[in-house]
């Protein structure tokens, strides 16, 4: 994993929240649920975020959260089921990912676990998520795709 530290600026997000176990379950949640939203309301360019907000070692299954996010410009009106919120800038440590959701977990087991402690490191408390930019997408007969996986750091 080639790691690089990069300065983020906070990012509006509007995003749909999904509860249950992480997983493949998640590709499920962006092709079924995350991907049409954007769709409809002609999001399907800028930038998109996952952040999982729970750690599935100390959190039961059934009760971690993740959300789907898209940057959104200010003055964005979200409709329910969505919501907005705001990513917080500051320095991560970024590796790329290219995989299908199957090796993602261990993506990131692999980063926060020794790639970043590697990297003399250390993880803080804001969120750490995965960062699509413009024109990422799946491959729909593989199920392979790309992402950033952002790790906030001090």
């Amino acid at each position: 994993m080639s790691l690089r530290l990069i300065d983020l600026p906070p990012a509006q997000v509007a995003y749909l929240r999904y509860t249950g176990p992480y997983g493949t379950a998640l590709g499920d949640f962006w092709r079924d649920s995350f991907i049409p939203w954007l769709q409809a309301h002609h999001l399907d360019g800028p930038t998109c975020y996952g952040v999982g907000l729970d750690d599935p070692f100390t959190t039961p299954p059934e009760q971690c959260r993740y959300d789907a996010c898209v940057e959104v410009a200010t003055g964005f009106v979200a409709d329910a089921p969505a919501k907005l919120t705001t990513l917080p800038g500051g320095r991560y440590a970024i590796v790329v990912f290219n995989g299908d959701a199957r090796d993602i977990g261990a993506a990131w087991m692999k980063m926060c676990i020794e790639t970043v402690p590697a990297a003399g490191l250390h993880i803080d408390a804001r969120p750490c998520f995965e960062r699509y930019l413009p024109g990422s997408r799946t491959e729909p007969e593989s199920g392979l795709f790309s992402c950033e996986l952002c790790v906030a750091v001090r």
